[in-house]
């Protein structure tokens, strides 16, 4: 391979959508940001041939890459410590929060951040499609990226703060005090009283005072948006987080789609 131009593609699947992202590791620039949005939750079917579309209609994602990372994000999922994770009791972590079937495939990422497992049912066809197209590659959800990166550039600090990465219908909560994680949900919504309900019902459950939570926004929503609006209402400091990113970000990014996960599964 060209020295000269070694490049990574990382592809996030999620349920409602996919997107791309290329980091030209020579120059160290974000080359490409894409997005295919659907209008619905697609069959792990539907979304195949979404992505074998999306990638033989674009002609960036037609060449060769040093290296391939697949994100999945969706809810079938969950965290477990080291000292309870046994690996042969995979399926029993996810049935209690879960809808899995006896023929799922089931995975799990170590991490090294938080002494923790993450289990979650990865898609086999889109692992199949993705190897047979580019080889080798990685994959792991998109919590793992989620929680490893708010615990690494987490400041030691008694402060206790709460992370929202909203998506279209869905938003995730992360907790972090003094570099630990102390809460991580998922959260499904499908207006703003929802949105805001399920925030202070977290507030309330961690026993976290409205008037003195520091909540960042981490993705999904700008200042201006509904979302915001009504959270600055209830909550009194609410902040968008600023993006830094150690290459350069050639692409006006658009924040109503995600970019906070692509944008760090780069390692």
């Amino acid at each position: 391979m060209n020295q000269n131009n070694i490049k990574a593609l990382s592809i996030q699947i999620r349920l409602n959508g996919l997107s791309f992202c290329i980091l030209n590791r020579s120059n160290n620039t974000i080359e490409l940001i894409t997005h295919v949005r659907l209008d619905k939750k697609a069959t792990p079917y539907e979304l195949l041939n979404e992505l074998i579309k999306a990638i033989t209609s674009t002609i960036e994602l037609q060449q060769t890459f040093d290296s391939v990372t697949c994100i999945y994000q969706n809810e079938l999922a969950s965290l477990i410590p080291n000292e309870l994770f046994d690996e042969r009791n995979l399926a029993e972590y996810l049935k209690f929060n879960s809808k899995i079937l006896k023929n799922d495939f089931i995975n799990y990422d170590k991490l090294a951040a938080n002494n923790s497992v993450n289990v979650y049912i990865p898609l086999v066809n889109i692992n199949n499609y993705i190897f047979e197209t580019f080889g080798a590659f990685d994959y792991k959800h998109f919590a793992t990226i989620l929680i490893e990166t708010l615990l690494q550039k987490a400041s030691i600090s008694s402060e206790h703060v709460l992370y929202l990465h909203i998506n279209r219908t869905s938003f995730e909560i992360i907790g972090v005090n003094n570099k630990l994680l102390t809460f991580y949900n998922t959260f499904e919504y499908g207006s703003k009283e929802d949105f805001i309900y399920y925030i202070l019902f977290t507030l309330e459950q961690l026993q976290l005072d409205p008037e003195t939570i520091k909540i960042m926004i981490i993705d999904g929503i700008t200042e201006n948006d509904t979302l915001f609006k009504i959270l600055y209402k209830y909550v009194r400091f609410v902040e968008v987080l600023k993006p830094n990113y150690n290459y350069d970000v050639t692409h006006n990014l658009d924040h109503s789609f995600n970019n906070f996960t692509l944008l760090n599964s780069f390692n």
